[in-house]
């Protein structure tokens, strides 16, 4: 889902070579014996955007954490250990993730880490977690840098989420061929690598498709007004629109798309998944726009999670709080099935077959640490949610 690697590289770099000849000695590998999983504790990171421009995601994710967690602590623990999260901060920063994460490593002997929310958090500290093998799950980074690069599956980085590919292809596919639609307009957040990754693949599936891209046109996280682009737009009379944002500027560019009187369909993808873009747009505005996302709130096997969260939070989860639940039963799992120590855990992650998470039924890829899931359309009408179609788990 979420953001960009462009801004991190020279941060990370500097402190993994500051810290590898200093505090890292030692810590890694060793956590299994003397570290994280000693005692009556098994000590785990959780390393989110707490504060800072990305701390609506990050907050809502560690919550999704902390609830799975709090879940098997209160059954119990495992063998009879209680699992203990040490929370850290990464203000929404790159430098600040990989000072988080070597906290975490150096000081607290944490046997994994599950954050931050957003890629270039999640690729600035996955040198620093490799250094010391130390497994990370990304529960919301949608990027395929975050679990691959240049063509290398990174050991220990792994995620809950599925990658931008998909979802565009989905999008595409389902705008090609069921709304029938002959054109497209792409409307991306420029400040976001999440929204321009989106929208080049939505491009290509589509004109593929037969289909054609007439306009592009762009927005800053956190515009307000949006009439001058849309207005453009409305004389592309396309078919479709894609936006493929998050929920706080999605909200309202549909509700000023409306005020305008543009009546296109509006698709989105998994940025759109959170209830409050009911009440920025409003419910009529709303209508006639679908999103692909990780699950149907409507499906049997997600209804578990949906009320516990209500029950632990007093509200209805959003989908970063639900892929933080994923990620958090994905390390029980690892932890489990035999995971004394950060290598095994890296192991029995890799490993996870047919596990029923928050959202459905996952199986992890070997090759590229992105877990096999479902993926489905939602189009919203009269302020609700209705299950479009349904995508099977491909791989």
């Amino acid at each position: 889902m979420f953001f960009g690697k462009k801004k991190f590289k020279l941060a990370a770099l500097l402190a993994g070579s500051l810290l590898a000849c200093s505090a890292f000695t030692g810590c890694g590998g060793d956590n299994g014996a003397g570290g994280g999983n000693a005692g009556d504790e098994i000590v785990v990171g959780s390393n989110f955007e707490l504060t800072g421009n990305h701390a609506q995601y990050g907050k809502s994710s560690a919550n999704g954490f902390k609830l799975a967690i709090k879940e098997i602590n209160d059954a119990g623990g495992i063998n009879g250990k209680k699992i203990k999260i040490v929370e850290a901060d990464s203000k929404s920063e790159t430098a600040e993730s990989v000072n988080a994460a070597t906290k975490l490593i150096s000081d607290d002997k944490v046997v994994a880490i599950v954050g931050p929310a957003v890629t270039a958090n999640v690729i600035a500290e996955s040198q620093v977690a490799a250094d010391n093998k130390i497994p990370v799950i990304a529960p919301d980074a949608t990027n395929p840098d975050v679990t691959v690069e240049n063509g290398n599956v990174k050991p220990f980085i792994f995620r809950s989420c599925f990658i931008d590919p998909q979802q565009s292809e989905v999008m595409a596919e389902f705008a090609a061929k069921d709304l029938n639609a002959k054109t497209a307009v792409l409307y991306l957040d420029s400040s976001s690598d999440y929204s321009k990754s989106l929208g080049k693949i939505f491009k290509e599936k589509f004109e593929a498709a037969g289909g054609q891209v007439v306009m592009e046109e762009a927005f800053l996280a956190k515009d307000q007004d949006f009439k001058a682009a849309l207005t453009k737009i409305q004389t592309a009379n396309a078919d479709v629109i894609f936006v493929p944002a998050y929920y706080e500027e999605v909200g309202k560019i549909v509700k000023q798309a409306r005020e305008l009187g543009i009546t296109a369909t509006i698709l989105g993808t998994d940025g759109w998944d959170d209830s409050k873009v009911v009440e920025i747009a409003g419910a009529d505005a709303l209508d006639n726009t679908f999103f692909c996302t990780h699950y149907f709130e409507g499906d049997e096997d997600v209804q578990a999670f949906l009320t516990a969260y209500k029950n632990e939070f007093k509200e209805d989860p959003n989908v970063f709080a639900a892929l933080g639940y994923d990620a958090g039963k994905m390390l029980i799992d690892a932890i489990q099935r035999g995971g004394d120590s950060a290598e095994k855990i890296r192991d029995n992650i890799e490993n996870i077959k047919d596990l029923q998470v928050g959202t459905g039924v996952i199986t992890m890829d070997m090759k590229t640490h992105n877990p096999i899931k479902g993926i489905v359309v939602i189009e919203n009408k009269g302020g609700a949610r209705e299950l479009k179609t349904k995508i099977a788990p491909q791989g």
